[in-house]
């Protein structure tokens, strides 16, 4: 006889209880890991693709599209993503793959920088894979990881590992800018960049071996519905999403108009050192960081729309203001005022556009934000890349770009005005960094179990 035979009805379930609880905590544990491993790959490692790219002698205008177009593969993937994950018949199995093949893209990548050469097609085709492998596992990591966390330590446990990811980010991005200020100008910089990318693929391999060591109790979870493109463009267009999709994809090809060229601006016009460039990058990400809770609490009482006014109208003009002055002082001030109304923005805008959505639906939700997103991303990056062109990269040239991303960020207030008043509970939630840009305008995803209504 064995022993679970001998064991009464009470006995059993507080065993079942105890295993469940240590399931949990396992899963926590190895979600923390991946959050931290995962931050670690996108300060090492993407964060300073642009600058390895001038660097490698590869042009300014390559550096600028470099970290922009190649995006749109990822929203691309995200639509086919449900497809193979029908095939795998596991969220899971598909969130490891696609791990592995982002760290995989970093092998390449450092063994070019190691024999100090890269082509102009090869960087964007890596940057390409990178991409979609990246973001190809958003929806489907959603997913998985609402049926591992209970609602009731939802919000709590994902503002901790928001901001121990966040941490990483930063630590990574720090002791990276060091490395490379270190290595110099000379031919050690190009051997600092391979042991950068080395690093970045080994915290991608280690967040891959968190997230298999999390559970799948629902391969295919039953609530979870897959909604077709055109109901789900139906619900924004008889909705107020619809409009604050397109308020959405004005500000971010606003936004993407100058947004990859302020680095080429900085090593190649203002001519910064490594130092000065992770100072200035630092500063606008710590200070978004920092602000996001507080602009938590401030929804509350002001309302996620209010603070959306008020991000909107902050991240006006930042652009511009690199027009000003080249001052060092000036423009990390410039930094930190960018950080704090990006904060505002990007968690108010969150709030309004999930608030309506019901939550088995907001996973298809969200692969439609990515796709628009990175969209406008694209197209914004090609107009300002357009300008640079026609101007030959010159110093005037940039100047031209900085103001036309403002312009157009001031001009789609327009469309916020537009919008009805909305009701949304105003509250911290958890994101996910996928990448940090030189204007604080990072790119940024929810962690979607962690929305209010999905948390009580």
């Amino acid at each position: 006889m064995r022993l679970n035979d001998c064991l009464t009805p009470a006995a059993t379930a507080i065993r079942r209880k105890a295993a469940s609880s240590r399931e949990l905590r396992s899963n926590l544990r190895a979600s923390w890991g991946d959050g931290v491993a995962f931050g670690g790959m996108v300060g090492f490692g993407e964060t300073y693709l642009a600058a390895f790219v001038l660097a490698a002698g590869l042009g300014e205008l390559t550096a600028g599209l470099v970290g922009s177009v190649p995006l749109i593969a990822g929203g691309v993937m995200q639509m086919v993503s449900p497809l193979l994950i029908r095939r795998l018949h596991s969220h899971k199995r598909w969130v490891v793959l696609c791990a592995l093949v982002q760290a995989a893209v970093f092998a390449p990548l450092g063994y070019a920088a190691w024999q100090g050469s890269i082509s102009a097609p090869a960087v964007l085709i890596l940057a390409t894979l990178y991409w979609a492998s990246g973001l190809a596992t958003g929806p489907a990591w959603n997913t998985w990881i609402g049926t591992l966390v209970p609602p009731g330590v939802r919000p709590r446990f994902f503002a901790l590992r928001t901001r121990a990811s966040q941490a990483a980010v930063f630590l990574a991005f720090l002791a990276g800018g060091i490395t490379l200020q270190l290595a110099g100008g000379g031919p050690h910089l190009m051997t600092a960049y391979a042991a950068l990318f080395a690093i970045a693929g080994g915290c991608r391999l280690v967040s891959a071996w968190y997230l298999y060591r999390h559970t799948e109790p629902s391969p295919m979870p039953a609530s979870m519905r897959n909604i077709s493109w055109r109901e789900l463009l139906g619900q924004l267009r008889s909705g107020n999403g619809g409009r604050l999709l397109l308020y959405l994809v004005a500000v971010q090809a606003a936004v993407q108009v100058s947004g990859p060229y302020f680095t080429p601006f900085m090593f190649r016009k203002l001519e910064l050192n490594y130092g000065e460039y992770v100072a200035l990058i630092g500063v606008a990400y710590l200070a978004k960081v920092i602000a996001l809770p507080w602009w938590g609490s401030m929804a509350h009482k002001v309302g996620a729309q209010r603070l959306l006014w008020i991000g909107g109208a902050g991240i006006a003009p930042v652009a511009a203001a690199w027009m000003v002055s080249g001052n060092l002082a000036w423009l990390l001030t410039v930094q930190v005022l960018s950080g704090v109304a990006w904060a505002a923005y990007e968690l108010a805008f969150f709030l309004l556009f999930f608030e309506a959505i019901a939550p088995e639906e907001r996973t298809s939700m969200l692969t439609l934000y990515n796709l628009i997103n990175t969209a406008a991303w694209v197209a914004g990056a090609l107009g300002g890349g357009a300008i640079l062109f026609l101007t030959d990269a010159s110093h005037a040239g940039y100047l031209i770009v900085f103001a036309a991303s403002s312009f157009f960020r001031a001009l789609a207030l327009l469309l916020l005005a537009r919008l009805p008043a909305i009701e949304a509970e105003g509250e911290e939630i958890g994101l996910r960094t996928l990448s940090v840009r030189p204007n604080a305008a990072s790119l940024d995803a929810p962690v979607l179990p962690s929305l209010p209504s999905q948390a009580e």
